[in-house]
């Protein structure tokens, strides 16, 4: 796939494109989930927020409001395309046909609809909210972070020359190249484009997806992005995501259902999903109470995912609680997707399922650089193991900039659940720093769910 990138942004016809070119321009579970709403919850209102986490990057002052309201209102208007709805009706989802009920797929055609947005700028920030019913806001989020992170683009590339842009791109392709080099032919790796949200362009994007298919063969195991799956005949990733627990505990009316609220969203989404799509994803409230008080039940499912821990700790932490379950672990799968880069896959790969030297420890897998010496590595399975690679796949130019500054670094930019039929949500996760809500609400349900294993790290991404 051949992309004249420098070209295109010096004569910025790009600025012709719309940033969101189809409604499956988004993460599969995002799909996933709007059929679960629709099917449980399709008359609850609900409400959205923005929020920039890297408060010093001022982008209500870099993107232009203007252009925003109008890349906004360009994606309220897209409607499924019939082809689309085809593929998602007869393609075969993690090994299953027929995912999306033929009632959901007439409505995705017939009704959906995107909700109104309240746009401003507050004191050089974007204040940007989606209120309407759930299956009218959800949809947003990831369509909002990849229009802002492109507008961001755009305006940087404004600042460079033609020689400038060659050297931008061309610092860009090394940089991934060297970095598929390190993981190409590493035995029963397995990783995943997870670089939606925060990708430096839909082109980038659609660019890096090819390349990592093409270098890694078989250790690509697909993307989240629906639309490139879709184009490029790939394995669409992804289940379900913090929204669910955080609506379902909105709803509590005591601090008892407020505490079983992680355990009822598991019941009703494998309810919904004839026992499909089991993959845990335990810290909205916290893993170490989620582990602690879950039924005996939810360790029968197939794995999780490990979103705001350390993965090393969150994965023996898993393992040890399976055994105490009673389940071989070796069966099971273990998803990291927060802040991955290429020394950090590695090091897990080799830790869970690949090769580990004897006696070491999680501190010996961080920052290490002999993985492939099989003079020093016995082979090693304690549990199926895959990484979700996102920010630092799509949008990695950092030291990229021939001009010298940070302004094509990504940004930590997050849209996520605020209230539920008026009731405040509440994210807390396995870090201090990622806890999302009213700060009273966050105390409250401190208090219920305790803060065991939470520890307070830099928020990367």
């Amino acid at each position: 796939m051949i992309i004249n990138f420098p070209r295109r942004a010096h004569d910025h016809n790009w600025e012709m494109d719309p940033i969101t070119r189809s409604l499956l321009d988004t993460d599969f579970y995002k799909l996933l989930m709007l059929q679960f709403i629709w099917k449980n919850f399709a008359n609850l209102h609900t409400s959205f927020t923005l929020l920039n986490r890297t408060v010093s990057v001022r982008l209500g002052e870099i993107v232009g409001v203007h252009a925003l309201r109008e890349q906004l209102e360009a994606t309220k208007k897209l409607r499924f395309h019939k082809s689309e709805l085809i593929w998602l009706a007869g393609n075969t989802f993690y090994g299953r046909r027929g995912m999306f009920e033929p009632a959901f797929l007439e409505w995705l055609a017939r009704d959906f609809r995107l909700s109104d947005f309240e746009l401003s700028v507050e004191d050089g920030q974007v204040v940007l909210s989606f209120s309407g019913l759930w299956t009218e806001t959800t949809m947003w989020e990831i369509y909002v972070l990849s229009i802002i992170d492109e507008l961001k683009t755009r305006a940087m590339l404004k600042k460079l020359g033609e020689l400038e842009l060659d050297i931008l791109y061309a610092r860009a392709k090394t940089k991934l190249w060297e970095k598929m080099e390190h993981l190409r032919g590493v035995p029963k790796l397995s990783v995943s484009d997870f670089g939606t949200r925060r990708r430096h362009s839909f082109l980038w994007h659609e660019y890096v997806v090819k390349a990592m298919s093409d270098v890694l063969g078989a250790s690509f195991a697909g993307s989240s992005n629906t639309y490139l799956a879709y184009k490029h005949d790939l394995e669409a990733i992804g289940t379900n995501a913090h929204e669910l627990p955080m609506a379902l505990a909105a709803l509590a009316t005591n601090d008892d259902e407020l505490r079983s609220a992680q355990y009822r969203l598991l019941e009703l989404w494998q309810k919904s999903y004839q026992g499909e799509l089991k993959i845990l994803l335990p810290d909205t409230f916290g893993t170490t109470q989620f582990l602690e008080n879950a039924p005996d039940w939810v360790a029968d499912w197939t794995g999780q995912r490990v979103d705001s821990k350390d993965p090393y700790v969150a994965g023996d932490e898993y393992i040890a609680w399976l055994e105490r379950r009673g389940h071989d672990p070796r069966l099971k799968l273990l998803i990291a997707s927060d802040g991955m880069d290429v020394e950090q896959i590695l090091g897990l790969h080799a830790y869970f399922a690949g090769t580990i030297r004897n006696g070491a420890s999680p501190a010996d897998f961080h920052g290490a650089s002999d993985f492939l010496d099989e003079t020093k590595w016995i082979p090693n399975r304690r549990i199926r193991f895959s990484a979700g690679w996102g920010t630092f796949l799509t949008n990695d130019f950092r030291g990229c900039n021939p001009q010298g500054d940070e302004g094509f670094d990504p940004v930590s930019l997050v849209c996520k659940l605020s209230d539920v039929e008026g009731r405040p949500a509440v994210k807390l996760s396995d870090n201090y720093s990622k806890a999302l809500g009213d700060a009273d609400e966050i105390e409250r349900y401190r208090r219920v769910f305790g803060t065991a294993g939470v520890a307070d790290a830099p928020v990367l991404t």
